[in-house]
């Protein structure tokens, strides 16, 4: 038995119930961790060129991103973990304050080198916001009603990539690039306050299994690597002593993290995910898919500001068409593969529109106009929005059920080192390119006597020179971006080819249900238990199949009581369930109606011989018992049916896992809700 599966064993009762308002101000708090996370992704895009002309370093420009994403990513692996072990409140806390502090040092960074090192400290906590905000959804909410939250969650991811490059465009235009920073302190001084008046303390009752060495290896590995493509050709040259042993040393880490992953007792990427051709090609796309995005949104701002010679604001303003693109053919994607179950199309489409979009970009110049730019965004966001939404359906829909978990992280997990190694490279190319075209400019056109140099390093300075004497550095940026996207077109070509590959499957209904939820293609950090991404994908299926589930589950059940009836009984057993008198004045309380409503109802079942009052309390007779056993079969029937497609090795592993998810459900049916009408009827 698995360390989750003895977890699950032994808190089979799952989240203790707690009150509507507190639920409540849980997810609030998660929900806004959550959005402090995220939106960190992306909020620095549009100040990137004003932090480089106040701080220099346009050479490490591409690190303020890139330190976030690889902390954010490493972090997000052992994070869980340490929720299990010392309680996810705890954690949830901790990072809270980790993210606070690396926010609060990040506005008052005074050089590109301390920016990089507190963007770091702060993606460390993100990451720890993140994971530990999903785990904290499955400790609070009722399985029943998750999957309404799981898609507010993962809505988080949509919104901040329309936000977050408006929100740091408005900082920069009418305070200071730093308020880009600073804006988290007070939202993270509110999380505190509540997280520590309403989050429950959870933790795991059998101590996890962490992968300590292989965790470090895969970190150590891809930080050299991002060192090399970001100093490579800049700070070192590529024959350099430095970037050769980086490089080698970088490959030899990741052969050692291989034996590791081989021999480790519970592997953070187990090997033998990549025998699945799906996981193998699915793993790749998100690595590709993750490198496009976050590159072109790291520098297509600094187009905008240096070369069409827009506000920070508008700048943001201006990515509208390639993130609603995204978002547009992400739900489209989603909906169409949600109804028809067919999703090979997808990537081929979403790789022929990144390739498209990316070598478009390529040809914006000087001259290029805001109609002209927006279409050719327009067409990337499309590309990368058909090609995300399925990576993670595909793979779900194919691994076994011991391996759902850590198989849906692990295409996340790459998805974040292809950003990480999209910004780094997209860097380098922009750092290389720039330096020898300005080199070249300032000797051709040296600027007029007491103008200083670095003003061309900021989009103001720049403009507020007479046109003549910027057109020639407007030309060396240009040529700068116009050389990065040009190389990034080839990426999209490496997308077509590795999609070509995609193998298409049959979906499972559970994967039909996810398709639709935006928060799949973002790559929300989600849980590497099976048991729990299993609930998790049943608790979205319920959500989309809410007003015919219950109907289904009581004709199934063939029971003899009315739904007043079927109401009662659930009660009684919920009573028990907590360890409380099953009394109908109890049950009133409970419930928040007067004891007169309810005594007909009950009085009708003990005539009916369903219930009987022993030492004061209802109880279920035999006959009541045995209705109730035919409610907890339906329950049970009904979810083995929805999973009856997956044909997994361990089927008697996802059969123990579907008993006791159908335990859970049962015991949670007759929790009140806000309409007065029970979960299952």
């Amino acid at each position: 038995m698995t360390t989750a599966q003895a977890e699950v064993d032994q808190g089979a009762a799952g989240p203790a119930p707690i009150s509507r308002a507190r639920v409540n101000a849980v997810f609030g708090t998660v929900l806004l961790g959550m959005l402090l996370a995220a939106l960190d992704q992306t909020i620095v895009g549009t100040a990137l060129p004003t932090i480089v002309g106040d701080l220099g370093g346009a050479g490490h420009l591409s690190w303020v991103v890139t330190a976030y994403l690889l902390a954010e990513t490493i972090m997000t692996v052992v994070v869980g973990k340490f929720g299990d072990l010392f309680g996810r409140k705890v954690i949830f806390q901790i990072s809270v304050v980790v993210f606070g502090l690396g926010s609060f040092f990040c506005g008052f960074a005074d050089s590109m080198t301390w920016l990089i090192i507190w963007r770091a400290v702060q993606g460390i906590g993100g990451g720890g916001l993140m994971v530990t905000a999903t785990a904290l959804i499955a400790d609070v909410i009722p399985l029943r009603e998750r999957g309404k939250y799981q898609g507010m969650l993962g809505s988080v991811f949509g919104v901040v990539t329309v936000a977050g490059p408006m929100l740091g465009g408005l900082f920069v235009d009418h305070l200071s690039w730093r308020w880009a920073f600073y804006v988290n302190i007070p939202l993270v001084v509110v999380v505190l306050i509540v997280a520590a008046a309403s989050m429950p303390s959870v933790r795991a009752a059998v101590k996890p299994v962490v992968d300590y060495l292989g965790i470090l290896l895969i970190g150590l590995a891809a930080t050299g690597l991002t060192l090399v493509t970001s100093w490579g050709g800049t700070t070192y040259a590529w024959d350099s002593p430095e970037i050769i042993w980086m490089s080698v040393g970088s490959v030899v880490l990741l052969g050692l993290f291989v034996l590791v992953e081989l021999r480790a007792k519970e592997p953070m990427l187990p090997m033998r995910l990549f025998t699945n051709p799906v996981f193998t090609v699915a793993g790749i796309l998100s690595f590709i898919v993750g490198f496009a995005m976050l590159g072109a949104l790291s520098y297509l701002p600094t187009y905008m500001q240096y070369v069409q010679g827009t506000s920070a604001t508008a700048s943001g303003v201006r990515l509208l068409p390639m993130v609603l693109g995204l978002l547009v053919a992400s739900i489209f994607s989603g909906n169409v593969i949600s109804k028809t179950g067919r999703y090979r199309v997808f990537p081929i489409a979403g790789a022929i529109g990144m390739t498209a979009g990316l070598y478009l970009l390529s040809l914006m110049d000087t001259q290029t106009g805001i109609l002209a730019s927006s279409l050719y965004m327009l067409v990337l966001g499309v590309g990368i929005g058909l090609g995300m939404q399925v990576l993670t359906i595909a793979v779900q829909n194919t691994v076994d059920y011991s391996d759902l978990g850590v198989a849906t992280s692990g295409v996340t997990f790459l998805r974040s080192i292809g950003s990480s190694f999209g910004a780094a490279i997209f860097g380098t190319i922009y750092a290389n390119q720039l330096s020898g075209n300005m080199a070249s400019t300032l000797a051709a056109h040296p600027l007029p006597v007491g103008v200083d140099p670095h003003v061309v390093q900021v989009p103001q300075g720049l403009y507020a020179l007479p046109e003549a004497v910027r057109a020639p550095f407007v030309q060396a940026y240009a040529d700068s971006l116009h050389t990065v996207f040009l190389y990034a077109a080839p990426v999209g070509l490496l997308a077509l080819l590795v999609a070509l590959f995609f193998k298409e499957v049959p979906l499972r209904d559970t994967s039909r249900a996810s398709a639709a939820d935006v928060g799949e293609g973002f790559g929300m950090p989600e849980s590497r238990e099976g048991d729990a991404e299993l609930e998790r994908q049943i608790a979205t299926l319920m959500f989309r199949e809410r007003r015919k589930m219950a109907p289904a589950i009581l004709s199934r059940a063939g029971t003899e009581l009315d739904e007043g009836g079927v109401w009662c009984l659930l009660r009684v057993h919920f009573r028990h369930k907590l360890g409380k008198p099953a009394t109908v004045a109890g049950i009133a309380e409970d419930v928040r109606v007067p004891r007169q409503v309810l005594e007909p109802a009950f009085s009708a079942l003990e005539r009916s011989g369903h219930l009987t009052v022993l030492d004061g309390e209802l109880v279920h007779t035999d006959r009541g018992q045995a209705e109730f056993g035919k409610l907890s079969a339906a329950w049970r029937d009904w979810l083995a049916e929805r999973l009856a497609d997956w044909g997994s090795r361990d089927r008697a592993e996802l059969d123990a896992a579907i008993s006791r998810v159908a335990g859970r459900l049962i015991d949670q049916a007759t929790e009140e809700r806000p309409e007065g009408r029970h979960a299952l009827v």
